[in-house]
């Protein structure tokens, strides 16, 4: 399969009700387990990147893990986690972020991300922002420069791009 949004996105199910009722979720394993529709996502994903010079993807817990650590290994660079609290073995540093109702954080190590060192976030989804910019914040909190956001897909009514107003976003299927 060539890299073409419409039919990656014929590859994901959508699930009513889903965590809650009223949600429509977007459930990417479909297009995870279809071998063709995962690499071309990642190679369009990657692609979009092949001459930005980034040092290290990173990636946000769980989904981003499979669609990061797949986009580093096609670009030639390195991977760095960005975990919920509890999860990462080293010193971490916490970055604490609003949700509808109350507060999550996520975690990096605190030597993962070096001073001015070219960094991609990449996620699967961009919904409200919240995690995507907590994840940002922490790269900024150690000298990275963040290049751009990369998402599979961007929720565009929930308007994430709001909190990532300052950066670059490459959304590859955009859900009205």
């Amino acid at each position: 399969m060539e890299a073409d949004p419409k039919e990656l996105r014929e590859l994901i199910r959508n699930i009513p009700d889903f965590p809650k009722k009223g949600i429509l979720f977007r459930d990417i394993t479909t297009l995870l387990k279809d071998g063709p529709g995962f690499k071309s996502a990642v190679h369009l994903m990657a692609s979009h990147y092949r001459d930005a010079d980034i040092a290290s993807i990173v990636c946000i817990e769980a989904r981003g893990f499979l669609l990061g650590a797949a986009m580093a290994y096609e670009l030639g660079c390195g991977v760095v986690p960005v975990r919920k609290p509890g999860k990462l073995p080293h010193e971490t540093i916490k970055q604490t972020y609003d949700l509808e109702y109350g507060t999550d954080s996520v975690e990096v190590h605190s030597d993962a991300i070096s001073k001015g060192e070219r960094v991609l976030l990449v996620d699967d989804l961009l919904a409200t922002g919240g995690t995507a910019r907590a994840a940002a914040d922490l790269v900024e909190k150690l000298g990275g420069k963040i290049v751009s956001c990369a998402f599979l897909i961007e929720l565009a009514d929930l308007n994430g791009r709001k909190l990532l107003d300052n950066y670059d976003i490459f959304s590859v299927i955009t859900y009205e």
